[in-house]
């Protein structure tokens, strides 16, 4: 049913007005006397057509109608009024309202005004949720498009997927703790498994090298965020420039001496600075083939000892400030060697 409101100060014109809207098809009349009244209700409950009085004790139509557009842009507003001054009905069509209706009311005009104004506001609602059902498609197929790509990297790079996993994890309770909106801590979550894409440019012989890199070797390797970067800043998807953005930057440090363009302090974006401590956290405290796995202990230490220097000392405090559910994510979220048999 869709929910008309009709309000006006007289209950008269209040129970023919409800007459009226009841002789329409899936119309529920919801009626007011008190404006205020009617205007709680409304934000509260999302009516499909408004029906009001322009003369009004407390709250007038138009005052009434200017504070219904701050919550709904679109719906309909039928004013009934009396008033036939062209200033003030210009005032109250600049303030929101749809259309006019003269008193005393003629019943086959009400009907037919109603109608097509529900019929438009059944119509922008169905518009509105076709866009809510393609932007979420488009969302989806960018969350494809990212779990392909962190794929093709798994591939190529001894780091686990569960290391992309708890590192995106970490990354998100960073950002939760540092009191950024829940869209954002969704939007990191998602892009930070793209952080080191870049790597399906990096030459075998030396991203699986067992052992210490040399410097000239050490060049090659940091060109990854570059490409990281190249590779996904390409395409327009929003998501996507975001795992760019991380890509590019989670391996600058705080003090400037990070790479690749030696970046310092908050000049380093915001999600790089996160994802760089997420990153080297489980990076330390997961065994790889070419080193064994850090303590809790000495890997907490290393990220306290670098905060100012490698890392965002605000970002470290936030992670610390997440300590139990860090300690869940690892739990949750384990390297294939670790995960339990016959499960």
């Amino acid at each position: 049913m869709m929910k008309v409101v009709i309000v006006d100060d007289v209950q008269l014109n209040v129970s023919l007005l409800k007459a009226l809207v009841a002789k329409l098809p899936d119309a529920e009349p919801v009626c007011f006397t008190d404006p205020q009244h009617a205007l709680d209700w409304c934000l509260a409950n999302d009516p499909d057509l408004l029906i009001i009085d322009f003369m009004m004790p407390g709250l007038s139509g138009t005052e009434l109608t200017q504070r219904f557009r701050k919550r709904y842009p679109d719906t309909p507003v039928l004013m009934v009024t009396a008033n036939h001054e062209l200033e003030l009905r210009y005032d109250a069509l600049n303030k929101g309202v749809t259309d006019f209706l003269n008193k005393p009311i003629n019943s086959t005009e009400l009907l037919a005004r109603a109608k097509n104004m529900l019929a438009l506001n059944r119509s922008h609602k169905h518009l509105a949720e076709e866009v809510r059902k393609a932007t979420a498609q488009i969302i989806a197929q960018e969350r494809e498009t990212i779990f392909c790509l962190a794929k093709a990297a798994e591939y190529r790079d001894p780091e686990t997927g569960a290391h992309i996993l708890r590192m995106a994890h970490y990354s998100g309770l960073i950002a939760r703790e540092l009191g950024l909106s829940e869209a954002d801590q969704s939007l990191i979550l998602q892009a930070a498994p793209m952080h080191d894409i870049g790597k399906v440019g990096t030459p075998d012989m030396i991203l699986l090298k067992p052992g210490r890199l040399t410097p000239p070797e050490f060049e090659v390797m940091k060109e990854h965020a570059t490409i990281g970067y190249e590779i996904l800043n390409a395409n327009s998807a929003p998501l996507l420039k975001v795992a760019a953005l991380i890509a590019h930057t989670h391996h600058e440090k705080f003090d400037g001496s990070g790479y690749p363009r030696g970046l310092h302090g908050d000049d380093i974006a915001l999600f790089g600075r996160i994802v760089a401590v997420a990153d080297v956290f489980d990076a330390l405290t997961s065994e790889r083939p070419y080193k064994k796995a850090w303590g809790l202990e000495d890997a907490s230490k290393l990220l306290r000892d670098s905060a100012g220097s490698h890392f965002d000392p605000a970002c470290v405090q936030a992670f610390f400030a997440a300590w139990q559910d860090v300690l869940k994510i690892r739990r949750t979220y384990l390297d294939e060697a670790d995960e339990p048999h016959g499960v």
